[in-house]
């Protein structure tokens, strides 16, 4: 062991040697932490960090690191099983580092195993997540970090969600959003989830509205206001100029865009608007496909116009728009049941069910017995909350949206996502 260092021992029967002088830890406090608050007031005496050789004979594990007054523990740079980052054909270590003798038994590094025993050190841990919301976030912000308790549950799964989210994905993908009534949150969810996705990927998500009947996608993700102060390019623009849009720059310029989500408004005049082919709708998607690796198709009511031919071929999943109205939920259903007798049986199987409370329906609509009689037809069925940030059909804004709401659209992007893996 060297010179000046400190030896470090936790042994089977729970006692802890700091110095060969047995230490208590406090009651709910482990060893590792109990030995290093000693080493922490060691170094403040002496003004300088303590090294300090560790043993775990409990496990056994050995370790060599520092300890500074202010409690932080560090592995030693060029000590086996620490990160170093000399270059290997440095001719000289770092001043601070110290190298282990040839007779002294260390942790190895992380993959490796010598003979059938892998070692990890476990006194020097990686830092704890901080935590950003709840008692846990305000005790965190309010004693400057030195008090960290960790995330919560709640917010690990929120970070698994964001993960979920984020994954990066190979190819291009497309999910179609449809619904066989309009109203009941569809396009709503369009843009909601567009926005999640925008916010969480490295990635710009597009958004196309394939809706026949006038869609109004771009009114809810700019706002009217703002919408009428743009260019009026529209799908049918691009229908007409796709043989002459040959870059990302010459698409952008007949797109919208809300912050990071990119759009293709749908048609608004009615002379116009129902006439998307099959064919036009294919071109679009190839053209989008080309450059963004996920889209979002908003395509209106029902599964049988024109457009619909070609959207539901190409789709990699689906979104199944629903409400808490008996009506509504019968159509999803029956949505579900026309694709598995059309040819789109996987498709069906693999749909996600939203069902929004957007008109909050009276006391006497059994919401929980139209939740498990639509989860039986899906992967998975997600419920939005009602929402007047949703409800009033002006634009939709994630700072304005609910908890729940801004929730739910995070499950539904993370389930998308997952769909694409």
């Amino acid at each position: 062991m060297e010179l000046g260092s400190t030896r470090v021992e936790v042994f089977a029967d729970g006692r802890v040697t700091v110095g060969g002088e047995a230490i208590s830890p406090p009651e709910g406090t482990d060893p590792y932490s109990a030995a290093i608050a000693v080493l922490a007031d060691y170094a403040k005496s002496s003004g300088a960090p303590v090294l300090a050789d560790a043993v775990d004979h409990v496990k056994g594990q050995e370790g060599r690191f520092h300890v500074h007054p202010d409690g932080r523990a560090e592995a030693v740079t060029g000590f086996p099983g620490a990160v170093d980052s000399t270059p290997a054909d440095s001719a000289e270590a770092p001043a601070d580092s110290v190298v282990a003798p040839s007779d002294s038994v260390v942790a190895p590094p992380t993959t490796p195993s010598y003979g059938s025993t892998h070692l990890e050190t476990q006194f020097v841990r990686p830092d704890r997540p901080r935590p950003t919301t709840g008692f846990r976030g305000a005790l965190y912000s309010a004693t400057g970090g030195f008090v960290n308790l960790g995330p919560s549950a709640r917010d690990q799964d929120e970070a698994e969600l964001e993960r979920r989210i984020a994954r990066p994905l190979s190819g291009s993908f497309n999910t179609a959003v449809l619904s066989l009534k309009g109203g009941i949150g569809k396009t709503s969810t369009t843009v909601g989830v567009g926005m999640i996705l925008a916010e969480y990927r490295g990635d710009h998500p597009c958004a196309i509205d394939a809706n026949p009947d006038s869609g109004d996608l771009a009114e809810r993700a700019l706002g009217e206001m703002l919408y009428q102060k743009v260019k009026p390019r529209t799908i049918t623009d691009i229908v007409r100029d796709i043989e002459k849009i040959t870059s990302l720059t010459m698409l952008t310029d007949y797109m919208h865009h809300a912050n990071r989500l990119h759009l293709v408004a749908g048609e608004q005049d009615p002379a116009l608007s129902d006439a998307l082919t099959a064919a036009e709708y294919l071109k679009i998607k190839h053209l989008v496909s080309q450059y963004y690796s996920v889209t979002l198709t908003d395509c209106g009511t029902g599964v049988s116009h024109p457009a619909m031919a070609g959207v539901l071929p190409e789709a990699t999943n689906l979104v199944i728009a629903s409400g808490y109205a008996v009506s509504g939920a019968k159509r999803a259903r029956n949505t579900l049941q026309w694709l598995a007798d059309h040819g789109y049986e996987n498709l069906a199987r693999n749909a996600i069910v939203v069902v929004t409370d957007k008109d909050q329906v009276s006391s006497r609509v059994n919401k929980r017995a139209i939740e498990e009689h639509l989860a039986g037809f899906c992967r998975q069925l997600i419920t939005v909350p009602h929402d007047r940030g949703v409800a009033d059909g002006d634009r939709i804004s994630l700072d304005k949206i609910s908890a729940g709401t801004r929730r739910a659209y995070k499950e539904i992007a993370a389930a998308i996502v997952d769909g694409y893996i």
